[in-house]
């Protein structure tokens, strides 16, 4: 009696890990899936805007819209409007109190490190960025620098003289836990090759 109690008992501690295993790898997975699947729904309103000329939501309830097309390091992301927590759950955001990208200033695309921006830290000066906007001009940023500076000190400057695009993540790439510093990729407009 006393052998099948510990018996059950290590089936249902082992039945227990094993769920709760489960359950932090589906979290764990949960964002960068998201992002990923997310992408599809964005990229199809992103097309939308460019053929239609006024911004698409991706879903009905969206509080954001795709703004442009973002490629760096050999991928391409849609960009949204905002750098709020629920826009970067699906993609890199244009930070709300920047220019667009290629205007003058310092137009800022900020991304959760674990998804899109997975890759920044591999960039360096010369490396392209092209950005696709919803009028469908291409223009294309070469790398000045890198820099990694605390998230309230960044000094970047949306007024700055010239047209710079900020790529910003946080920092380290391979932290678990949201730290003070970011990641910042700094660019500066190369060419303006014209419609995609």
């Amino acid at each position: 009696m006393i052998r099948r109690l510990g018996t059950g008992l290590r089936r249902a501690l082992a039945t227990l890990l094993t769920l709760a295993g489960l359950g932090l790898a589906v979290q764990a997975a949960w964002i960068p899936v998201k992002a990923a699947l997310a992408q599809v729904l964005l990229e199809r309103a992103f097309a939308r805007s460019l053929s239609g000329g006024l911004p698409t939501k991706p879903w009905p309830w969206a509080d954001t819209e795709p703004v442009a097309r973002l490629t760096v390091a050999g991928r391409s992301f849609v960009v949204l409007r905002g750098g709020s927590g629920q826009a970067l759950a699906f993609g890199p955001g244009h930070l709300d109190g920047t220019p667009e990208a290629g205007a003058p200033g310092t137009a800022v695309f900020a991304a959760h490190r674990d998804t899109q921006f997975a890759g920044l830290g591999k960039l360096g000066p010369g490396d392209l960025v092209t950005v696709t906007g919803r009028d469908g001009r291409t223009l294309r940023f070469r790398v000045t620098g890198t820099r990694v500076a605390r998230w309230d000190a960044s000094g970047i400057d949306p007024r700055a003289p010239g047209r710079h695009l900020d790529l910003v993540t946080c920092w380290p790439l391979e932290a678990l836990q949201t730290g003070p510093l970011r990641l910042i990729v700094e660019t500066k407009l190369a060419s303006e090759p014209g419609r995609s």
